[in-house]
């Protein structure tokens, strides 16, 4: 790990795991700014405009991954995090807190590298230091560079009469339109295309699986994320979401619904590989076979 300066903030971490690396803001945050090979193009979004800019009161996006609480809600989602995260090493992971807010959450993200499994493992936490207990779901949004697509697998699929069950949870926002070209619905994958000038589009959906992936500057960023069975999700129970539009597209995956008591935490992890020089095949059926290979040698 090494301090460097970063897209206008004076202090970044910067963490290396085989031929990535990661960066992550210190003088702002918790936010990981940069995701790429090493000498690559970044991997995920950067917004020009908020770039080395700190502290006030106003929401800024930034770029790049950040907690959330969700379900989305103005007063305690888009809480500003302008201000400088505590930084500290502790059992070879890079621990990233901010101060609470003023509603009392306190956000935390762990990064360990696992250089022999090719991944950086993200330990999301949000801690509640307020006078009374709430209700939320901690909710990973990872934005990405413009130009490429996202990949999710649809639920495993059964012919009628084995399952009598729904099983394929689709959650449209109002301005979610299934005819916009940038969809592909496939039998087995669920894709959408990040266009430079278009929109907003949105899904969620529950992926059993635990996994999504976005392909971009001739690479794939695959993140796996935990399914728990019979919890309950946000969002009309969606634990994965995907939103896009004319600048960037996010990568979400979201923890259960908790009911967080004064002093407690809610906790959620995702895995980060990033898939050097891979394509995802353009059929479908070969494309769901693809995704879960690679997820399965990949595991959370």
């Amino acid at each position: 790990m090494e301090i460097i300066p970063y897209g206008g903030w004076k202090r970044a971490a910067r963490l290396v795991c085989g031929e990535t690396e990661l960066v992550v803001t210190l003088d702002i945050g918790p936010r990981i700014i940069r995701y790429g090979v090493i000498g690559g193009p970044n991997e995920l979004s950067e917004i020009s405009e908020d770039l080395g800019a700190t502290g006030g009161t106003k929401y800024r996006f930034y770029g790049g991954h950040r907690l959330w609480i969700g379900p989305e809600d103005e007063k305690r989602t888009l809480q500003p995090d302008n201000d400088p995260v505590e930084h500290r090493e502790e059992n070879g992971a890079h621990v990233f807190r901010s101060a609470p807010d003023k509603y009392g959450m306190q956000k935390e993200v762990r990064v360990t590298p696992d250089a022999a499994a090719g991944r950086f493992v993200l330990d999301h936490a949000i801690e509640n230091h307020g006078a009374y207990a709430v209700e939320f779901a901690p909710w990973a949004l990872t934005v990405m560079a413009g130009g490429g697509e996202c990949l999710f697998p649809q639920a495993p699929f059964f012919p009628h009469p084995e399952r009598v069950l729904p099983a394929r949870p689709l959650v449209l926002w109002p301005y979610s339109d299934m005819s916009d070209p940038r969809w592909t619905w496939g039998k087995r994958v669920i894709r959408l295309r990040q266009v430079a000038g278009k929109g907003p589009q949105k899904v969620g959906t529950l992926v059993s699986q635990g996994y999504a992936a976005y392909a971009n500057h001739g690479n794939v960023f695959l993140k796996r994320f935990p399914f728990v069975e019979g919890a309950s999700y946000p969002d009309m129970g969606s634990n994965f979401e995907t939103f896009t539009n004319e600048h960037m597209l996010e990568v979400e995956s979201l923890g259960p619904l908790q009911r967080v008591e004064p002093g407690g935490r809610a906790s959620h992890r995702e895995a980060w590989y990033l898939l050097k020089g891979e394509q995802p095949p353009a059929d479908d059926a070969a494309c769901a076979a693809w995704l879960e290979a690679a997820a399965k040698s990949r595991p959370l």
